[in-house]
């Protein structure tokens, strides 16, 4: 069963053309993984799928769970089960983590995970803090994570939850995620699945994807073996890769 689909997707942002013809399916318990330059409408894509109203969509739909959700507002998909995790999640300060936590905990049917998932992270000892409030980068993308797993989101979607991150967190965050995404359950039982933006790959050491895709200037230009595309662009460069999958496809 699919569990996304955007069909012909055009986005706009202040009238700007920014996705065009974007075609994507994610079936249940699909991981993919979303490369591309900066600039290139990675975050304008999950930001159309959340319901942002920054993102006006011109053209085309978005399915979730074979319903359209292309003029829903965020809380309501945010219901049907989307969750994101941002690449700069907002400080707030006078909030605790622990409310902010047990809040997402009441939304995803999780209050008894709380402990569990907060030591996974290893951020036992921030409850009492303020949210993200002088968290370091490794900090905020744990503390997201934390959120995001209490939610129970069915699909996820990550905006370079690897950037700026240092190699004891991220695989902390990277377990997290092969957690969250039940990639360390077999096949037939997956039931979540995600769409993980990355500019460097790293978080592939941790989580495997079933496939990987390339967004460039607006357009899906690539579609294969995530692991194979990474391995192109490092070599080729972004423009090389997409070459080479159209001219090769069964490479990548």
């Amino acid at each position: 069963m699919d569990i996304l689909r955007a069909i012909n997707l055009g986005i706009k942002v202040n009238g700007k053309k920014v996705l065009e013809n974007i075609n994507i399916y994610i079936q249940e318990g699909q991981t993919v993984v979303l490369f591309g330059p900066n600039g290139s409408g990675k975050s304008s894509l999950i930001s159309s799928i959340i319901g942002n109203p920054r993102y006006s969509v011109y053209d085309g739909r978005i399915l979730f769970k074979g319903r359209n959700i292309t003029d829903m507002p965020t809380d309501e998909r945010v219901k049907m089960g989307i969750g994101i995790g941002f690449q700069t999640p907002p400080k707030v300060s006078g909030v605790k983590l622990s409310d902010a936590l047990k809040f997402c905990a009441r939304i995803g049917g999780t209050e008894d995970k709380i402990d569990e998932y907060a030591k996974l992270l290893n951020m036992k000892s921030m409850m009492d803090r303020s949210l993200n409030d002088g968290f370091s980068g490794g900090e905020i993308k744990r503390s997201e994570l934390l959120q995001l797993l209490l939610l129970n989101p069915d699909f996820v979607m990550l905006d370079e939850p690897d950037s700026g991150v240092d190699l004891e967190n991220i695989a902390i965050i990277g377990n997290a995620i092969k957690k969250m995404l039940q990639r360390d359950k077999p096949q037939a039982e997956r039931k979540k699945s995600g769409l993980i933006i990355t500019h460097t790959g790293h978080i592939l050491k941790y989580v495997d994807a079933d496939y990987g895709m390339i967004l460039h200037r607006g357009r899906i230009g690539c579609i294969g073996n995530p692991y194979s595309i990474l391995d192109s662009i490092s070599k080729d460069g972004y423009e090389g890769c997409i070459k080479k999958c159209l001219k090769f496809p069964n490479l990548m």
